[in-house]
């Protein structure tokens, strides 16, 4: 990451990616290209879209109104996404795109809204949450964007959430404790999920409900209370310096147990 150029413009479109494709830029892409960017002819992008990896390509054939963009070389292969999952009880809608955007930069592969008894906002767009991840990975040079769950209710989630994944419960009556810490020795061999709740927290039936599952770390975050989208930042953060890409070699496979 170090050689990265962070001064690249990135385009994140749905189109299979190779050397010597020519893809047609949607209106909203085209617009952003020429009227945001100010690019012309044959100047240069950088492309992804989750899949093929990252590609530079060059605009052709540009008018006022249509332009190709050509396919080059491979800048960087496709790597895999974080098996890490952000489930989260929806905020409004301001906040909730400040959270998904720094969930994104956070490296979580999934987000969940999880609708708990005492969420205010019940209803989410999937849409716009994702559009925010995506603006989030072109800017922060991800090869992808999470995805995004349907919302689900907490008794659902609870009753299908895998016995062998790793459920990092930020709960607000653990005791304080060094975070990291708290994570030692855990493993994640089929991933991580980690749960915040919503304002005023999750009611004592669902903490106990919580609580019941098998494979569960309960995870302080600290003496002060945080606003739900800070949470996210502060327990993403954890649990990468303690389980995730952060601590680990390039290369390696993050939220899986290290056997040596």
């Amino acid at each position: 990451m170090a050689h990265y150029d962070f001064n690249a413009q990135r385009l994140f479109v749905a189109d299979d990616l190779a050397p010597g494709a020519e893809l047609t830029p949607s209106s909203e892409a085209l617009n952003y290209l020429l009227n945001v960017l100010r690019l012309g002819e044959g100047d240069a992008i950088v492309l992804f879209n989750g899949r093929d990896g990252e590609f530079r390509a060059t605009l052709r054939e540009v008018t006022r109104r249509k332009a190709f963009l050509r396919v080059e070389e491979l800048l960087r292969p496709q790597s895999a996404p974080a098996d890490l999952d952000y489930c989260f009880a929806p905020l409004k809608q301001a906040r909730l795109d400040y959270m998904a955007q720094k969930a994104t930069e956070m490296g979580a592969g999934r987000l969940v809204p999880v609708i708990t008894h005492r969420t205010q906002v019940r209803r989410v767009n999937p849409a716009r949450l994702r559009a925010n991840a995506i603006e989030a990975a072109e800017q922060c040079g991800l090869l992808g964007a999470p995805e995004v769950a349907e919302a689900v209710e907490l008794p659902a989630f609870l009753e299908s959430f895998p016995n062998d994944r790793l459920l990092v419960f930020c709960d607000e009556d653990a005791p304080l404790a060094n975070p990291v810490a708290a994570l030692d020795g855990q493993t994640a061999q089929s991933g991580v999920s980690v749960l915040i709740g919503p304002e005023g927290g999750f009611d004592e039936g669902e903490r106990a409900a919580i609580r019941r599952l098998p494979n569960l770390a309960r995870l302080s975050l600290g003496p002060r209370v945080l606003r739900a989208d800070t949470a996210a930042v502060a327990a993403l953060a954890i649990v990468q310096a303690a389980l995730g890409d952060w601590r680990r070699p390039a290369g390696s496979a993050p939220y899986t147990e290290n056997k040596e």
